[in-house]
């Protein structure tokens, strides 16, 4: 009887030792987990900026979101990027509907109102085609650079500025659109985008 009642007790202390391990190592791990998924992401959403732009942590604190989207693309994230105290850019986090699926864009825009550059973070576009837009070696979202919203947003066989990615028209407007409009979208909001007076 004695016999299992010690051995009753012994694998409970083996299971509470365990459960106290566990938690242990996961309250320890758990500032290195966050560091490397904060890096993760900056790597992912803010790749789109110069390193030497700015000197803040953008990440750590996404902007408060108006409450109007954009017609074709939804505006998921903002983020202000600044050099000492002063703003260099705000980084978009955007979604527009592809040819096979959404489409996540990172798009950072200047102080000044001018496209910085944009970076494909999810897509499901197809591979060969529309799938490009995510390929930095296919150069086709570096066009978009420095434009601004007074530029023809549009493909050139639309009379527009910009030529499209071969085979992929419906994936080439659909970022051109989602681009645009967050162009339009920092027009807007650009003082509470800025953190102008009144808006911090």
């Amino acid at each position: 009887m004695i016999a299992p009642i010690r051995s009753s007790l012994l694998l409970l202390a083996v299971g509470g030792l365990a459960i106290a391990f566990t938690l242990a190592w996961q309250h320890w791990t758990r500032p290195a987990i966050v560091d490397a998924e904060h890096r993760l992401l900056a790597r992912r959403f803010l790749a789109v900026l110069p390193a030497q732009s700015y000197d803040n942590r953008p990440l750590d604190s996404a902007l408060p979101l108006p409450a109007e989207q954009p017609l074709h693309s939804t505006i998921l994230a903002a983020y202000r990027a600044t050099q000492g105290t002063l703003p260099t850019a705000i980084v978009l986090v955007s979604q527009v509907q592809g040819y096979a699926g959404p489409i996540k864009l990172s798009i950072a825009i200047d102080a000044e109102g001018r496209l910085i550059g944009t970076r494909v973070i999810e897509q499901q576009e197809s591979p060969g085609l529309g799938g490009q837009i995510a390929d930095p070696q296919s150069g086709w979202l570096a066009q978009f650079a420095k434009h601004g919203l007074g530029d023809r947003w549009a493909l050139r066989r639309d009379q527009g500025d910009f030529d499209q990615l071969a085979g992929a028209t419906v994936t080439s407007r659909a970022v051109i659109d989602a681009q645009q409009e967050a162009l339009r979208y920092f027009d807007q909001h650009r003082s509470e985008l800025l953190g102008a007076p009144g808006h911090e």
